[in-house]
């Protein structure tokens, strides 16, 4: 497993997720990792400047791995939309608008030459679960995980490429190793709707609802996703979503470091457990 990584945070953990950076900052020297903020990193544009200007987006992320390139690591993120932001910008760019861009770069200094690759916490911690498993210090056994991947760490294939989209195995692994069961569930594939909660709300609360009741519904102790949004959307907005469709299920929502935090021994407070809007202390 890579150790040393370009940390490329993004706004959702600086701010509105700040519990998921907690957990990671923490979980980060247990499993021996060092993660070197990327200085001077700007936000990736998803679904804001994206939909706006696509060649300002392509600037900006071009930007960001150049900082990266700087310090000479790999970049990792633990949200999942940074990461299809920052891996699409790196394709486009390695496939031939490298020069192009360079050229709005070359204004303030900076060249993209393509040299770090970008990943993601989940992946690094798939690619060796067995090293994981060796580090974990408080078995999560007889707690029932339902595992909601999220759009943006599995689709598309062609820019996300580390496994299938219909049948990905990584999160799964994960969990086992960490000692925990996982559920199975019929919505653990969906979109949590995040993106779309304000243009369509009435949509979005009901795909937030329906991922819930089905994680109950198999038995899940809580939900654990390795996307912020994912984990904001259906923590943030499960009560109301509930409500509105008179479900009475209601369930922890983690991010995947929290629960990998839990697994290490990690106290609750100490991965931000106490800032989730359903309780999840308890899982601690």
């Amino acid at each position: 497993m890579q150790t040393e990584f370009a940390f490329f945070p993004g706004c959702v953990l600086t701010q509105a997720a700040k519990e998921s950076r907690m957990a990671l900052e923490a979980v980060a020297p247990a499993l021996g990792l060092t993660l070197k903020e990327i200085p001077g990193w700007s936000c990736c544009g998803a679904s804001q400047a994206q939909d706006v200007d696509h060649l300002a987006t392509l600037v900006a992320n071009a930007r960001n791995l150049a900082l990266a390139e700087q310090i000479g690591l790999p970049v990792l993120t633990s949200c999942s939309t940074c990461l299809l932001m920052l891996r699409r910008a790196k394709q486009e760019l390695d496939g031939g608008q490298k020069d192009r861009i360079n050229t709005f770069l070359a204004k303030g200094g900076m060249t993209y030459k393509g040299t770090s690759e970008v990943t993601s916490l989940l992946w690094e911690l798939a690619r060796d679960a067995e090293a994981l498993k060796a580090k974990v210090t408080k078995p999560l056994s007889g707690l029932k995980v339902a595992a909601f991947y999220g759009c943006h760490s599995l689709r598309p294939e062609s820019a996300l490429g580390f496994e299938s989209s219909v049948n990905p195995k990584s999160f799964e692994t994960i969990v086992a190793a960490l000692g925990a069961h996982t559920v199975p569930f019929a919505k653990r594939l969906d979109c949590c709707g995040f993106h779309a909660v304000y243009p369509a709300e009435k949509s979005v609360m009901l795909m937030t609802s329906e991922i819930v009741n089905s994680a109950a519904a198999g038995g899940a102790s809580c939900i654990v996703t390795p996307c912020p949004l994912c984990q904001m959307q259906l923590d943030i907005y499960q009560d109301n979503a509930q409500e509105l469709h008179n479900a009475k299920a209601r369930l922890p929502v983690l991010h995947l470091s929290q629960l990998v935090g839990l697994a290490l021994g990690l106290p609750a407070k100490q991965l931000g457990l106490d800032y989730n809007v359903i309780d999840a202390t308890r899982l601690g």
